[in-house]
């Protein structure tokens, strides 16, 4: 209640002269669940990626050219945190996912991941934690380097999700002009990882101990996975990936299973030609659900509180290309039974519960981004 006061505190009412509605810093959503009040808590950045919650209320915010801020109580923007590695912020690199470890409130610790540069314009996703002490991250260490680096600016995946016995998820994409690789058990390319939380190799991975393998793989078949998220009730791993021109996907992402890309797919090449060998094979996965036309999504998370009571259960998944906040509801066999498409004028990039159970997005509209809240009230 206090995170939620000293946020609503900030707020303008309506929309004042000459703003458009998409920017404006307060104002009504029409959805299936009734009017949301959309409020502004953060505005100014510069294509911001991320976002995870401190324990004190505070969040953490990635910025894709490097940045990352700590957005105080009052949306007030902190000066660029110490400590950052250096970033490939060209194409879609740069500075990507945010996580707190699970014993952040001992430790310290931070995750992040990003587009890391190498010798001669090459560029490949990277894990790194150091400890927020102040306005700084201190022993900085990356703990994950993905193999190969290409000549590619495209498909870095990357979000971060901790298990709930601690292991580290790591969503990784085919690079753009990566296909051949993804399908090859030495590379990263087109994978999940999961990883200890020091970027050790778990002892139950499917691929630990065998030499022709990259052990940190836990399934593969992917082509560019920018949201994930933990089930509720299961703890499962749930992802989704883009498609090409069409084939968005949501996956139960599972230990050792193959999720097809590139030789299954429900999306076309961007200059029309069919892709692979149809829609499905045996031994890859068919996805739980998926979007002709592309959605673009980025971001996703179970909705679980109490600030919108007739969403508690959903899949939220933001759009980027669709301008969208998508709403899945799910049957107890994980079937997509309903979806509803909540139009925002702007691109969402990331898709949060806030500590207030309200929903918190990221807009991606260049240096103009900001944080919304989605609450009733």
């Amino acid at each position: 209640m206090k995170l939620k006061l000293a946020f609503a505190a900030t707020l303008l009412a309506g929309c004042s002269a000459g703003t458009p509605e998409s920017q404006a810093q307060e104002r009504l959503l029409e959805t299936e669940a009734g009017p949301l009040r959309v409020s502004t808590v953060a505005s100014g950045l510069e294509h911001p990626w991320s976002l995870a919650f401190l324990p004190d209320g505070r969040m953490l915010v990635t910025e894709r050219p490097g940045r990352l801020r700590i957005v105080a109580a009052d949306g007030a923007l902190s000066a660029p945190v110490a400590g950052v590695p250096a970033v490939h912020a060209v194409g879609q690199g740069g500075l990507l996912d945010v996580a707190l470890d699970p014993d952040f409130a001992a430790n310290g610790l931070v995750y992040l991941s990003y587009a890391e540069p190498g010798k001669g314009g090459l560029s490949g996703t990277a894990v790194a934690r150091g400890r927020l002490a102040g306005g700084a991250l201190e022993d900085v260490r990356v703990i994950f380097r993905q193999q190969p680096k290409v000549d590619s600016e495209h498909h870095y995946g990357s979000r971060l999700v901790f298990a709930r016995d601690g292991r580290l998820f790591v969503t990784l994409g085919d690079r753009g002009s990566q296909r051949r690789l993804v399908h090859d058990p030495a590379t990263h390319i087109g994978k999940v990882l999961r990883i200890e939380r020091d970027g050790s190799v778990p002892a139950d991975n499917p691929w630990a101990g065998r030499k022709d393998a990259a052990q940190e793989v836990f399934s593969w078949g992917h082509r560019n996975v920018q949201g994930a998220t933990l089930h509720p009730q299961t703890g499962e791993l749930w992802t989704h990936e883009h498609g090409p021109r069409g084939g968005d996907e949501v996956n139960i992402t599972r230990r050792g299973l193959d999720y097809g890309w590139p030789v299954i797919t429900y999306g076309r090449e961007y200059h029309g030609p069919s892709i692979g060998e149809g829609s499905a094979k045996a031994g890859m996965e068919q996805p739980l659900h998926y979007w002709v036309p592309s959605i673009a999504p980025s971001g996703m998370a179970f909705y679980t509180g109490a600030a919108i009571p007739a969403w508690q259960g959903h899949l939220l998944v933001g759009a980027l290309a669709a301008m969208q906040l998508v709403r899945l509801e799910l049957s107890p066999d994980n079937r997509v039974t309903h979806e509803e498409r909540i139009g925002l004028g702007e691109r969402i990039r990331d898709v949060r519960q806030g500590p207030d159970g309200a929903v918190y997005l990221l807009t991606d509209t260049g240096k103009a981004s900001r944080v919304l809240r989605l609450a009733r009230d």
